[in-house]
């Protein structure tokens, strides 16, 4: 069997879990990660040196190096970074556009731009990035500051789960916020990993561990 490239993905935190499910199912021994905090999110102006010190720690290590991370509210600066080093990164500006892939997301910014999306990752860490991460806990009258131009909470499911479909609602109503929910599953994110031209993807009705 020919030796397959050795890949590393830099990149948040919060996609973790659902690269080492992809992973294990499509047994990538060839793929390693390195993580950095997803607590980056809440100062986008650290992510891109923070991504190049990654980088050149990677230097010469690995045939190919991919950047988990869309632009991410870098505006730009995360693109500079990786054009110096010739690496890609996931396509969009954020990460819920290449979970939903970035024809639905558009619609969906279409449909109601006063949107703040969740994603499995986020339901599940909310009051630790969003509530605490903000000061909403200690100062709750900024909830109308941060989110007083949104209209709806909208959340893209990475798999199919009762508790986190609760749960992202209880985060609609803590920011009284409309909600809904969409499935996107793991398929348009496989595909802008760009790994595998045929990467399996876990099937919608399932659950894994983050």
């Amino acid at each position: 069997m020919e030796k397959r490239p050795t890949i590393l993905l830099i990149g948040c935190a919060a996609l973790a879990g659902e690269v080492a499910a992809l992973s294990r199912l499509n047994g990538w021994d060839h793929v390693d990660t390195d993580w950095l905090p997803a607590t980056l999110h809440n100062r986008p102006e650290e992510i891109p040196a923070a991504v190049e010190e990654r980088l050149r720690e990677a230097r010469d290590r690995y045939d190919q190096v991919f950047v988990a991370y869309a632009d991410c509210g870098t505006g730009g600066r995360l693109d500079a970074v990786l054009d110096r080093y010739g690496v890609a990164r996931l396509p969009g500006a954020h990460c819920y556009a290449f979970f939903a892939g970035l024809d639905v997301f558009s619609a969906l910014q279409e449909e109601e731009l006063g949107t703040f999306y969740l994603t499995d990752f986020l339901v599940r860490n909310f009051d630790r990035l969003v509530i605490r991460g903000l000061g909403l806990d200690r100062h709750p009258e900024l909830r109308s500051a941060y989110f007083g131009n949104y209209k709806r909470v909208l959340y893209l499911a990475q798999q199919n789960s009762e508790d986190l479909l609760a749960r992202a609602r209880a985060c609609a109503e803590k920011l009284d916020l409309q909600f809904e929910s969409r499935a996107t599953g793991l398929g348009a994110f496989a595909h802008a990993l760009g790994i595998e031209e045929d990467t399996a993807v876990p099937d919608p009705e399932s659950t894994w561990s983050a």
